[in-house]
C-alpha cells in the first residue's frame, strides 16, 4: 500500500504536469486562432484554382500531355506534411498510417515536411528523398513553389511516375481529416462528370497551344495545392494539440482529486492509529 509520502509525491508530480498541459493548451489556442484565420482566408483562392483547372481539363477533350499521363517509372513520390513536435494526439500517427496503408514502401520516395512523419515512415521502410521539416514552422508560398519545381524535375527525368500529397484537412477545431491527393498525373473529378453530362460542351481553345499553357498552369496548380495543404495542416496541428492538452489537463485534474482523497484517507488512518496507540498506552499505564 502506498504511503502518505508516496501519494503526496505523485500528486505534486501530476500537479506540475497539469500546469504544463494548461500552458500548452493556451499556446495552442492562440496559434490555432491565427492559423485558422489564415487558412480560411486563403481557402477561396485554392478552391477557385482547383475549380478552374478542373474546368480546363474537363473541356480539353483528349490531350496527350506529360502532366496528364503517368510517367514510365513505377516509383511514386509523396509529400508528407506532419509536425516537428508531438503531444498532438493522433495527428501525426494518422498521416503515417494512411501513407503506409495506401502506398508501397519499397516503391515510394517521401518528401517529408515535419520530423514526426519523416521518422515514422523511415521506421516503416520508406525512402526519405528530402527532408524539408523547417518549412512547416512558417509556411510561405515560395516553399511550395520550390518543392513543386523539384518534383516536376524528377517527374520529367522519369525518376518518379506519380506524385501524391498527404496532409490533414482542417474541417473544424476538433475534426481533422487525413487526406491523400494525387497531384500528377492530373486527375480531375470534373473530367468524369463532364463525360457523364449529356449537355454539349465547347472544347477548350488554347493559345498559343495546349502544351505551352499546361506547362505554365499545372505547376501553379500544384504549388497552390501544396501551399493550401501546408496551411490546413498547421491549423489541424494546433487544433489537435489544443484538444489533446485539454484532455490531458482534465485527466490530470481527475487524478489529483483521486490522489487527494487517498492522501486524506491515509492521513486520517494514521491519525486514528496514533490515537489508538496513545489510548492503549494510557490504559496500560493506568492499569
Amino acid at each position: 500500500m502506498a504511503t502518505m509520502r508516496d501519494i503526496k509525491r505523485r500528486r505534486d508530480s501530476i500537479q506540475s504536469t497539469e500546469q504544463i498541459t494548461k500552458a500548452m493548451k493556451l499556446v495552442a489556442t492562440v496559434k490555432l486562432q491565427k492559423s485558422r484565420v489564415k487558412a480560411e482566408n486563403t481557402k477561396p483562392y485554392f478552391n477557385m484554382m482547383y475549380d478552374t483547372i478542373s474546368s480546363i481539363i474537363a473541356k480539353s477533350g483528349t490531350i496527350d500531355h506529360k502532366y496528364l499521363k503517368a510517367g514510365s517509372s513505377p516509383k511514386k513520390a509523396v509529400i508528407v506534411i506532419t509536425s516537428n513536435r508531438g503531444l498532438a494526439g493522433g495527428y501525426n500517427n494518422n498521416i503515417v498510417k494512411m501513407v503506409n496503408s495506401e502506398l508501397p514502401s519499397q516503391d515510394t520516395y517521401v518528401y517529408a515536411i515535419g520530423r514526426k512523419g519523416r521518422d515514422g515512415l523511415s521506421r516503416r521502410g520508406f525512402t526519405i528523398k528530402a527532408d524539408c521539416s523547417e518549412v512547416i514552422n512558417e509556411p510561405i508560398y515560395q516553399d511550395a513553389a520550390d518543392l513543386t519545381a523539384e518534383l516536376l524535375d524528377s517527374f520529367a527525368k522519369g525518376e518518379v511516375g506519380e506524385i501524391y500529397l498527404a496532409y490533414t484537412f482542417f474541417k473544424n477545431t476538433v475534426v481533422h481529416v487525413p487526406t491523400l491527393v494525387k497531384l500528377l498525373p492530373v486527375e480531375i473529378e470534373a473530367r468524369e462528370k463532364a463525360e457523364e453530362d449529356t449537355k454539349p460542351h465547347a472544347i477548350m481553345d488554347y493559345e498559343p497551344d495546349d502544351e505551352t499553357v499546361l506547362d505554365s498552369i499545372v505547376p501553379k496548380y500544384m504549388s497552390s495545392l501544396i501551399y493550401g495543404a501546408l496551411l490546413e495542416s498547421v491549423a489541424s496541428e494546433n487544433g489537435a494539440r489544443m484538444t489533446a492538452m485539454d484532455s490531458a489537463t482534465s485527466n490530470a485534474e481527475e487524478m489529483i482529486e483521486d490522489l487527494s482523497l487517498q492522501y486524506n484517507r491515509a492521513r486520517q488512518g494514521a491519525i486514528t492509529q496514533e490515537l489508538t496507540e496513545i489510548v492503549a498506552g494510557a490504559n496500560a499505564i493506568g492499569g
